[in-house]
């Protein structure tokens, strides 16, 4: 039950900061925030298992239903090797394109539009995610901003996250590696939930340009770090600006 109580409290302060954020935005330049968290973490003797790149925007310019399928003949266009699906109801349309890389990385694009009042809503949203991590991406970074400057016509929010967990067996207590891992990122905490085994951290490190207000304070990482017991494998998921997936 305690797991589970953790669990949703997760679910729902990511629901909550989701909304606060909505109309937070950030321009992908220079290093990819996610490229910053991987070496960083392997740095820290960190085996990287899954990263994801997380980008949305609300097409603010397109205003028709004629509209949102003329900008998704561009996307078909320049990508027509993805596999691409469209949907339509009372309530929405929707397109969806995947493609897998490799056998470790794939691709989604997703366009969500809903009727508004006589115009609509619409999103576009962009995921890439993969296994592993090489000690050199930077073909991966060129591609990943690439893409985003592809799909997106202004601003683009983006939220990276990468699982892993020590090569080795943890010898240090866990709160003490949640310190180590805060430090390496010269990030300051803000606000924790810490148990025996479980730390869950949201803090504020200068590596990240974005940030977000929770509690009157600036943050722009969350760490999650799981564990049971010294001498055991440490879980750990790190996020930017916050995590966008279940730990």
């Amino acid at each position: 039950m305690k797991k589970l109580f953790i669990t949703l409290s997760i679910i729902a302060i990511i629901g909550f900061m989701m909304i606060n954020i909505g109309n937070k935005t950030t321009v992908a330049k220079g290093e990819l925030d996610l490229l910053t968290m991987a070496s960083v973490l392997q740095g820290e003797n960190i085996l990287i298992k899954n990263w994801t790149l997380h980008a949305r925007e609300k097409m603010e310019n397109l205003q028709t239903l004629q509209e949102v399928k003329a900008f998704t003949d561009e996307l078909q266009a320049k990508y027509p090797d993805w596999e691409w699906s469209f949907q339509r109801s009372e309530k929405a349309w929707e397109a969806q394109a995947i493609i897998m890389k490799t056998d470790t990385q794939s691709e989604t694009v997703k366009v969500l539009s809903t009727p508004t009042k006589g115009q609509v809503q619409t999103y576009v949203i962009y995921e890439a995610k993969g296994q592993g991590w090489k000690k050199e991406q930077s073909e991966l970074a060129a591609e990943l901003n690439s893409k985003i400057s592809d799909i997106f016509r202004g601003n683009a929010t983006i939220f990276s996250c990468i699982q892993g967990e020590f090569n080795d067996k943890m010898n240090k207590s866990l709160p003490d590696t949640a310190s180590q891992l805060l430090a390496a990122f010269n990030a300051k905490e803000i606000e924790a939930l810490k148990e025996d085994q479980f730390i869950s951290a949201s803090a504020n490190s200068p590596l990240f340009g974005e940030s977000i207000e929770t509690n009157d304070n600036k943050m722009n990482m969350q760490l999650g770090l799981r564990t049971q017991g010294m001498g055991a494998k440490t879980n750990i998921v790190i996020g930017t600006p916050i995590i966008t997936i279940e730990y």
